[in-house]
């Protein structure tokens, strides 16, 4: 049942102006505080004497969480509600994130970053859920604008950490992590006050109590996921070592440059597709243009030198932006309405799963080797099977489509 907007009229121009600004702030706050430890791993590895395995471990724990706790996720929102299972998520994930500053080693670091993705975990059942709610008419402007939130959060962290964050700490990166965790507090704060209620969500949650777990035997599902994966994966991977093996290869002086290319680039996709939404959704080209882009961006950054590799990473980011952006928004027109938040659910299980395995396969590869480029191997394939998968997804029609057909 929409709530608290109606199905069946438009919301006025300020309320949509306010839902869509809470969209944007929630999908901020999920990606922030992930993002800004890519740019400070040199200095939590050497502090806390971290193999590169750990590394890896570190930068996928947060993936880890929200694929196992996706499901509990859905079953939190079919009993409390999607209104309080995100303002609760922005909490949590703000508080914990506070607390990896004061982590004296890396055990009570992962502790802390568990906790962390759990707050993170809780809130992407949500989200879709609450978009068919508040915006029955407006699903993909929606979509669109909490994914652009969540790649300001992403590029905030890599472009600003370095040039202007850590020299205002002084290079400390536990008070680092701390002030990226205040922008993610001052938004639960917010969510808590402003947050619309109803007794229709809750109406609204009791009718999908009964509906929670994912159907896995849904080839869709797998599909959604395994697509969602491969390029969480392929980004992930690559802002967990490009840092590092910038600094390998004697070029630390471009690692700034990279990041903030890279996930600048996210941005610059995200923002063109807010009024490119319609013209990319259930296409094919998008995978097949910008899957092969991806590929040639991870290959460009072990090849190339200089500006070249930093112009690698601004095509790289910006390939997977719009393939994760065009993922991401299949979600709720392929899913029923009171379908979403399982469908969503299991996504994201299978999605991070294959996520969080990457970061330490290619950790384990570049211990063992030695060589750095090895760690991007297991991405470069990634981007291939992204490629794959999502001209088939791109192939599917919506349940209403096929229900009318029949």
């Amino acid at each position: 049942m929409p709530s608290p907007a109606s199905a069946d009229s438009e919301p006025a121009a300020g309320r949509l102006l306010k839902l869509l600004c809470l969209f944007w702030l929630a999908g901020m706050a999920t990606r922030i505080t992930i993002l800004a430890v890519p740019p400070v791993i040199p200095l939590i590895r050497h502090d806390l004497q971290m193999t590169e395995t750990e590394v890896g471990a570190l930068i996928g724990l947060p993936l880890l969480t929200w694929a196992l706790a996706a499901v509990p996720g859905s079953l939190l929102i079919a009993r409390f509600g999607a209104t309080v299972c995100l303002t609760a998520g922005v909490a949590i994930t703000g508080l914990a994130a506070a607390c990896r500053g004061a982590a004296p080693d890396v055990w009570l670091l992962y502790l802390a970053t568990l906790v962390m993705g759990f707050g993170i975990a809780i809130t992407h059942p949500a989200v879709p859920t609450l978009v068919q709610q508040w915006l029955p008419h407006r699903i993909g402007l929606g979509a669109a604008v909490y994914t652009n939130g969540m790649m300001i959060g992403i590029a905030l962290g890599p472009a600003l950490t370095i040039p202007l964050v850590l020299p205002l700490a002084e290079q400390s990166w536990r008070l680092d992590l701390l002030a990226w965790a205040a922008p993610v507090l001052l938004t639960a704060l917010l969510f808590l006050l402003v947050l619309p209620r109803s007794h229709g969500q809750a109406r609204a949650a009791a009718s999908t109590g009964r509906h929670w777990w994912p159907d896995w035997k849904n080839p869709l599902l797998w599909l959604l996921g395994l697509t969602f994966g491969c390029n969480n994966a392929v980004f992930y991977g690559t802002n967990a070592f490009l840092p590092e093996y910038l600094i390998g290869i004697g070029r630390a002086d471009i690692t700034a440059p990279a990041l903030a290319a890279m996930n600048g680039g996210q941005l610059v996709a995200s923002t063109l597709l807010l009024v490119a939404a319609e013209h990319v959704q259930r296409r094919t080209w998008p995978y097949l243009v910008f899957g092969p882009a991806s590929l040639a961006g991870v290959l460009a950054i072990l090849w190339a030198s200089g500006g070249w590799v930093v112009a690698a990473a601004g095509l790289l980011g910006f390939s997977l932006s719009v393939t994760f952006v065009v993922t991401f928004a299949l979600l709720p027109v392929l899913s029923l309405p009171d379908e979403i938040h399982r469908m969503s659910a299991g996504m994201f299980t299978i999605g991070f799963c294959c996520a969080v395995v990457l970061p330490i396969v290619c950790g384990v590869l570049w211990d063992l080797t030695g060589r750095s480029w090895t760690a991007f191997v297991p991405l470069g394939a990634c981007a291939v099977t992204l490629t794959v998968l999502g001209v088939v997804l791109s192939l599917h029609r919506p349940p209403v489509m096929a229900a009318a057909g029949s």
